[in-house]
């Protein structure tokens, strides 16, 4: 794995994100917005580049001013672009994003038509998988053609390939026709997976049985209620053939189980929460940047921590992810790992 010629490439959404300027006000009175950009996978890639990965990102943009801006901030934050396709006739995508603490974060999604649900098999074949250390997938590209079987044929390179496959679950509910199909496709994807990455909501969305147990209040498309027994739910994932599955639990940090069952719990580094949004591929990048320093994953789990903490203090995404230095400089001042 170390004579590969890049650390880590995401696969997925990416978006202009506009960001209420009016902290804590309800999103029908919002009087202006701030300007970033989105995405699980760009944040992450973001994220990992901030703390000096050599990050790709393939995901897609259209022929428009929002793909440029898209595509102008990744470079400037030395995120790789080559694999990034522009797609003719599709839209870049966008996201409006209110932030009311400390538990009302609404987001309203805008993609029809989007471009990066038009990476395709050729794209992939592009984006030269096998020279990367670590494919991390998200579960929102699972949703619809021709980005689904874009994402199962990136997982088939990298396993044969020997490299790395980590699965952001991702659930963004209003971006599937029924919850269920969630569940049934990123069982599928498993057993090509090493590491799952997920909320405890997302790991009961990929194993829920009826759609009623989905309940979306106030919009907070990234953070349903899902009723559920999450003891059998990671016990169903850790049955598919993952290695570890990771539950992200916000302030109370993340639990590592492993493949025989055992838990490992990491503390979270507490902080006054802004806003929510991002936190958790946040995690990811500072978990990424662990795992690619060879560390345990405890001590990545706990980099992961310390990058969501820093986040959920910050008012946007991507454009605030946190450098090594910031994070070497929390962890020291929290007490270190």
């Amino acid at each position: 794995m170390d004579k590969k010629k890049f650390d880590v490439i995401t696969f997925g959404r990416s978006s202009i994100d506009l960001y209420s300027q009016n902290i804590g006000a309800p999103f029908s009175e919002i009087k202006g917005f701030d300007a970033f950009v989105g995405g699980s996978p760009l944040n992450i890639a973001v994220g990992c580049a901030r703390l000096g990965v050599n990050a790709s990102l393939l995901t897609a943009v259209g022929n428009d001013k929002v793909g440029d801006f898209i595509l102008d901030f990744l470079n400037e934050e030395g995120v790789n672009t080559q694999f990034i396709p522009v797609k003719n006739g599709t839209r870049s995508s966008a996201v409006v994003l209110g932030i009311e603490p400390p538990d009302k974060f609404p987001l309203v999604y805008y993609r029809d038509n989007a471009a990066d649900s038009q990476v395709d098999i050729d794209d992939v074949d592009k984006a030269r998988i096998p020279e990367h250390k670590i494919l991390l997938i998200n579960g929102t590209a699972l949703n619809v053609e021709p980005t689904r079987s874009a994402t199962f044929y990136a997982t088939e390179i990298a396993n044969k390939n020997k490299v790395d496959v980590v699965l952001d679950l991702d659930f963004r509910a209003d971006q599937w026709h029924d919850y269920r199909a969630f569940g049934l496709t990123v069982r599928a994807i498993l057993p090509r997976v090493k590491i799952a990455i997920g909320t405890e909501e997302e790991i009961l969305a990929a194993t829920m049985s009826h759609a009623s147990q989905v309940t979306i209040k106030d919009q907070q498309i990234s953070a349903p209620e899902i009723k559920g027994d999450i003891s059998a739910s990671i016990k169903q994932l850790l049955a598919s053939g993952i290695e570890t599955l990771i539950v992200k639990q916000g302030e109370k940090g993340a639990t590592i189980y492993h493949k025989d069952g055992v838990a490992q719990q990491v503390d979270g580094f507490p902080v006054e929460v802004l806003n929510v949004l991002g936190a958790g591929d946040a995690f990811a990048s500072g978990f990424l940047y662990g795992i690619l320093q060879g560390w345990d994953l405890w001590k990545a789990c706990r980099m992961g921590n310390a990058s969501g903490a820093q986040l959920v203090t910050k008012k946007g995404c991507a454009n605030f992810m946190p450098t090594l230095k910031e994070s070497m400089r929390f962890i020291a001042e929290k007490g270190g790992f």
